[in-house]
């Protein structure tokens, strides 16, 4: 598969991202991700969407680790560190599902503490849907699994559009819009550090088109199949969704409703935040994570 890998010194001095490189090969595509902490403890698997990267957790990786964590965050084929195939047609649903699905086999996680956001909910619900055995526990923020049976709301359509046919597509200033506090000229620079030139964006460029809204979309059945599974989910699902993000706002009652999981657990609305809501509300989401995890295991001892 034809691709192109960004150049390390892309990622020189990048404020608040001390964290040392892992790589794993899939498809012979090189994918990278963050590893801190604890080898021995059970992970927290981060998932970032579109059209970030990592980089938006290195505000939650820390406070998780000092909780004691193994903290896992990667980038999506296409995206940060990872290498990007120079053919839009390269990037497909199944095929994200399919590699996620492989990078957590190679890597043997057990166990898992999954928190997903935008695309990183649309892989990693799928992911989990279809590998249960290895999850232990969800939290899903600003995110969902459209089947294409739902109405998409027009802030949505709009993007999809821009995606698709604006010629000027700058990562960084997009992150940017898709928050409530303005970033700063670092910041955005280092969402833009991994997207070079045009080339290097075919991934952020085609996600917008591949969430299913039609019911004839190619993921429709599976995401079909993936919500009777969560239908009869009983392990803990947190919803933490921010009271900003024109996309999603709202989404999480869908899940509070009809996932036997997330029946009496503390579902939270992240106020004051839009659609990145790691960029601006990280630490608090750490502490989030952290007590979804520590009481779900004190209900574990005790009834064991």
């Amino acid at each position: 598969m034809n691709h192109v890998r960004t150049p390390e010194s892309r990622f020189d001095g990048l404020p608040d991202y001390p964290f040392a490189p892992h790589y794993v090969e899939i498809d012979g595509l090189r994918m990278h991700y963050v590893d801190e902490g604890p080898r021995d403890a059970a992970p927290v698997l981060l998932l970032h969407g579109e059209p970030s990267w990592s980089y938006l957790y290195r505000h939650m990786i820390p406070p998780l680790v000092e909780a004691g964590h193994r903290v896992i965050a990667p980038d999506l084929i296409g995206f940060g560190k990872s290498d990007k195939p120079t053919s839009k047609s390269a990037y497909t649903f199944a095929g994200h599902v399919a590699w996620m699905r492989d990078f957590i086999e190679q890597l043997e996680l057990e166990d898992i503490t999954l928190f997903c956001q935008d695309w990183g909910s649309l892989i990693g619900l799928r992911v989990a849907a279809e590998n249960e055995q290895r999850f232990a526990r969800i939290a899903l923020g600003n995110g969902g699994l459209p089947t294409g049976d739902q109405e998409m709301p027009k802030a949505f359509k709009a993007w999809q559009t821009f995606a698709a046919y604006s010629p000027y597509f700058p990562i960084g200033k997009i992150i940017d819009k898709g928050t409530v506090a303005d970033l700063s000229e670092q910041v955005i620079a280092a969402y833009d550090a991994p997207f070079p030139s045009s080339k290097y964006k075919h991934g952020a460029r085609a996600f917008p088109a591949l969430v299913p809204t039609t019911p004839d979309n190619p993921a429709t059945e599976a995401n079909r199949a993936a919500w009777k599974v969560f239908e009869g989910w009983e392990k803990p699902f947190l919803t933490c969704f921010s009271n900003r993000d024109p996309i999603t706002r709202g989404g999480e009652r869908v899940w509070q409703k009809h996932v036997p999981g997330a029946d009496g657990q503390a579902h939270v609305t992240i106020e004051n935040a839009g659609h990145f809501l790691q960029e601006e509300k990280g630490p608090e989401l750490a502490a989030l994570l952290i007590r979804f995890i520590d009481e779900g295991d004190s209900l574990t001892e005790e009834t064991t």
